[in-house]
């Protein structure tokens, strides 16, 4: 089987002395596991960071076994953000997201465009803030939408308004930003809390249930952030 495409690159690891197990999440083909040949070469290593965006060459001799990729640049996003460790690690934590969460070899446009979208809301200010609400969006575009809007009650304290979403065991709090969408947002608590409540129904609702741990790059990019 062979094919040409283009994708992301989202994990890569050590496969032999000079080639690299990798994986990349294709505009037409989805999540595709392959081997790079020559992976470790001062050639093409540099090409090879997490996020980038690849020209594919697949190449199989059947569905059963792991096939083979010739790669090119396209679009090398990650080394802009070599200076920037907090950006760097958000990209680490979203591709390592989709990694976890989309199935092999299944198509989807939404995510390849998700993909897209989060390069570029690194570029603005309020990338904090956007990247939030990115990781809800690819939450519901695999299928799991956490509809605060429906969820949460208003309330006023101290002349200020309140959100926040109750159960038999707790009411929780939620941050305005994450309700009223057009709210500024400077205060980096305020954006934690927020990447606290995605990873709160991240974990609960799609980890647990699945048998699968919570992204260690999720809590390293988390931990750069403070």
């Amino acid at each position: 089987m062979n094919w040409i495409d283009e994708g992301f690159l989202i994990s890569k690891n050590r496969y032999s002395e000079n080639s690299l197990i990798t994986e990349i999440y294709t505009k037409n083909r989805g999540k595709v596991s392959g081997i790079i040949f020559g992976g470790t070469s001062k050639k093409i290593k540099n090409y090879l960071q997490i996020g980038n965006r690849l020209h594919v060459n697949y190449s199989s001799k059947n569905d059963s076994r792991i096939g083979y990729f010739k790669i090119e640049i396209l679009n090398a996003y990650s080394p802009l953000y070599f200076d920037h460790k907090q950006k760097l690690s958000c990209i680490t934590s979203a591709t390592n997201l989709i990694r976890i969460l989309t199935a092999d070899s299944q198509s989807n446009t939404k995510v390849y465009e998700i993909i897209e979208n989060f390069f570029m809301l690194l570029r603005g200010n309020d990338w904090l803030k956007k990247y939030i609400f990115w990781e809800l969006d690819l939450l519901k575009i695999l299928g799991y939408d956490l509809e605060l809007i429906n969820l949460v009650e208003k309330d006023t304290i101290e002349n200020k308004t309140v959100y926040y979403a109750s159960s038999s065991a707790e009411k929780k709090y939620v941050p305005n930003f994450l309700i009223e969408k057009n709210l500024e947002v400077t205060d980096l608590k305020t954006l934690l809390n927020g990447l606290k409540l995605v990873g709160d129904y991240l974990e609960k609702t799609i980890l647990k249930p699945n048998n699968l741990n919570y992204p260690n790059s999720r809590l390293l990019f988390i931990n750069s952030l403070k």
